[in-house]
């Protein structure tokens, strides 16, 4: 397969405060090496703040890495100027978790989604058009096109949206958890819409949420997150059906059902020594060796001493730990 995103290395570090801030700043992404390959998706999953957000907004080059390799398309985009950029951007476009705060409330519908084509130079009959079969296309009345964003459901603001990321007529699409916000019965009427689009118009997609049943759904790929790096990463159904990492066997256990349909988990969860925990608490603070040390059962002296780097297991498995076996020597 052809790879149409290339990330390497990539790491984003917010400055501290103050004199000096650059020093002590807070590493939110580190060093998170992927490939997507064209007309495919790929999901990243993990908990709330480990930085998945970061490494999207990264990625696009909204908020740019402090260091790190983005290829797209095979161009280095570190390497662009601010016009050779522009070409590149609407190729690129994201759709954001909070429609409420993704659509400006002053703007009608029709201001909204004229905005991309007006700075593409397109004339206006021809914009109206293509608002009108963009609406249509995310299943929204065009005689809605002049009412404001308070006129409109969670869900159908969601749909507008999609419409006005897909009014750059994008090749990647990055979901950052496109449908947390929404109510139970709506979430499958945009992951259905979701799913039909990138059919119909050969879209790639990174797919970011925390709910790991959707995204091994809508994704060919998976890398789970935890505090700024990849710890495990795998085609869907392998990692669902056999997860090697002890916190992704910790995130599918949580799903109702899940302990049951990966098998046992191999996590005991014993009473553990003073000096253990107290380890454990050393090993949090200084931030050395594996960064789940400090969570994990099966961690020991190996775990804080050095953390672990991806490594191989089969069919393209790969995973961050200690405990687990590369594919060389099973």
């Amino acid at each position: 397969m052809e790879h149409l995103v290339e990330c390497r290395d990539v790491v984003k570090i917010h400055r501290g405060r103050g004199i000096g801030g650059a020093k002590h700043g807070f590493k939110a992404v580190e060093g998170i090496s992927l490939s997507i390959d064209r007309d495919r998706s790929y999901g990243l999953v993990g908990e709330s703040g480990c930085g998945k957000t970061t490494f999207a907004r990264a990625l696009l080059y909204l908020d740019p890495p402090t260091s790190g390799s983005i290829r797209f398309d095979g161009v280095e985009l570190s390497t662009l100027g601010r016009r050779e950029f522009r070409k590149f951007r609407k190729r690129m476009q994201i759709v954001f978790q909070d429609p409420n705060s993704a659509l400006n409330p002053k703007m009608s519908i029709h201001d909204s989604l004229s905005e991309g084509l007006i700075n593409r130079g397109i004339g206006e009959a021809e914009r109206a058009k293509r608002i009108k079969d963009l609406l249509e296309l995310v299943g929204i009345s065009y005689a809605y096109r002049n009412r404001y964003p308070h006129e409109f459901s969670g869900g159908q603001k969601q749909r507008i949206v999609i419409a006005r990321a897909l009014s750059m007529e994008p090749d990647f699409l990055v979901l950052d958890e496109p449908v947390s916000n929404l109510d139970v019965s709506i979430q499958g009427q945009i992951i259905n819409l979701l799913t039909d689009l990138k059919n119909e118009f050969s879209l790639t997609y990174l797919f970011i949420s925390h709910d790991l049943n959707l995204v091994s759904y809508m994704c060919d790929t998976m890398g789970v997150m935890f505090k700024g790096k990849i710890v495990e990463e795998a085609a869907s159904e392998i990692l669902v059906s056999k997860p090697s990492h002890p916190y992704t066997r910790r995130l599918l256990a949580s799903i109702p059902g899940g302990a049951e349909r990966t098998g046992a988990l191999g996590l005991d969860e014993e009473e553990e020594s003073v000096e253990t925990l107290a380890a454990r608490a050393a090993s949090r603070q200084a931030g050395v060796g594996c960064p789940y040390y400090p969570y994990c059962p099966l961690g020991d002296d190996e775990c804080v001493s050095s953390a672990p780097s991806l490594r191989q297991l089969e069919g393209g498995h790969v995973v961050s730990c200690h405990k687990v076996e590369p594919a060389e020597s099973r």
